[in-house]
């Protein structure tokens, strides 16, 4: 089998074109007629990742975040990334990603958290607009919003929000902790950074919203009306990876595929 059969089913599966307009994702680097040995999945294409596909004679590695994202003026050994690259090439080896469009299927990054918290009849946060790039499903768009089974106090939702993401530490907003009448039951999710999209939150009635990268002003903006969580950046998008494995080894059960032993969060919490 060619390695461009199986880039091939990842942009059927993961569909690039339902990516936002300043993303990267799709086959970003390699040679696709070579022969497929294999898959490495992880959330960030790092150094250490690329050794570990070396070690473990992959020479296919999908990541969530795209390696190369921005312009890029040039590749050498000066930097992380220009190593990374050549490393790739000189081994052999193909690099995919899947971001906002993995962000934008309902069954991709934020399907994989609603699931992991229970969430119910869950529905886009914000539809992708109309006819972008050929999108006219109104399932497509930037998070979900659902329903907890059962009605619950903050606090003891934000220890299920902990225990699911393995985060020490929950960044707040403060009035609906203070407040004992206050319960969560619908609950809006963004994976990554999803400040653009507390509005839309609001708008949709959720008592919670958790998302990543926010700034100290974004909590002033629920005025108390919605709790807002900051879960991090990598621990809201982690399950990325499980969905990416699962989607390559369901289809390509005779090759190997695993998720990175080395793959971590860039953030430590001390």
């Amino acid at each position: 089998m060619k390695t461009s059969e199986v880039i091939a089913y990842l942009d059927e599966v993961m569909k690039p074109e339902y990516q936002e307009d300043y993303d990267n994702s799709g086959f970003l680097l390699g040679d696709s007629r070579s022969d497929y040995r294999g898959a490495l999945v992880a959330l960030d294409m790092t150094e250490a990742v690329a050794d570990e596909a070396i070690a473990g004679g992959f020479n296919l590695i999908v990541t969530h975040h795209p390696f190369i994202f921005r312009g890029v003026r040039r590749l050498t050994d000066r930097d992380a990334a220009g190593r990374v690259a050549m490393r790739l090439i000189e081994h052999g080896i193909c690099l995919y990603a899947a971001h906002t469009n993995l962000d934008n299927l309902p069954w991709g990054v934020n399907g994989a958290l609603a699931a992991r918290l229970g969430l119910e009849g869950c529905r886009v946060l914000r539809k992708m607009q109309g006819g972008h790039q050929g999108v006219q499903d109104d399932s497509i768009g930037a998070g979900l919003v659902g329903e907890l089974a059962e009605p619950t106090d903050a606090e003891p939702f934000l220890q299920k929000v902990k225990a699911v993401t393995g985060i020490p530490f929950i960044r707040t907003s403060q009035f609906p902790l203070l407040n004992s009448r206050f319960s969560i039951k619908k609950v809006a999710i963004c994976g990554g950074s999803g400040a653009d999209f507390i509005g839309d939150a609001l708008a949709a009635g959720a008592d919670a919203y958790l998302t990543a990268d926010l700034k100290y002003h974004d909590f002033q903006r629920t005025d108390g009306r919605m709790l807002l969580a900051d879960i991090g950046h990598y621990e809201s998008e982690q399950f990325a990876k499980d969905v990416i494995f699962s989607v390559i080894s369901e289809k390509f059960s005779n090759f190997a595929c695993r998720i990175s032993d080395v793959q971590q969060g860039i953030v430590s919490y001390i």
